[in-house]
């Protein structure tokens, strides 16, 4: 069940991550926004797109494996 604690834990970081450069790219431009390398935003957004997919696919496999356990109880 650690596995999917900290798949969850992981999955929040990435949205996090993802949503705090949405809004920063979104200022872009404005002048409230200051200095937004729109760069370096798309390679954090891609990192967190990696890093949410990478969480999902662990949480599966600690699901499919929790259900194999299971089914071997059973």
């Amino acid at each position: 069940m650690q596995a999917i604690a900290a798949s969850a834990a992981g999955i929040a970081n990435a949205i996090n991550r993802f949503d705090a450069s949405a809004q920063r790219t979104a200022r872009w431009g404005s002048s409230v926004g200051g200095d937004v390398d729109l760069a370096q935003e798309a390679v954090e957004m891609i990192g967190a797109k990696a890093a949410l997919k990478a969480n999902v696919q662990a949480m599966k496999t600690a699901d499919e494996m929790t259900g194999v356990l299971l089914d071997i109880i059973a």
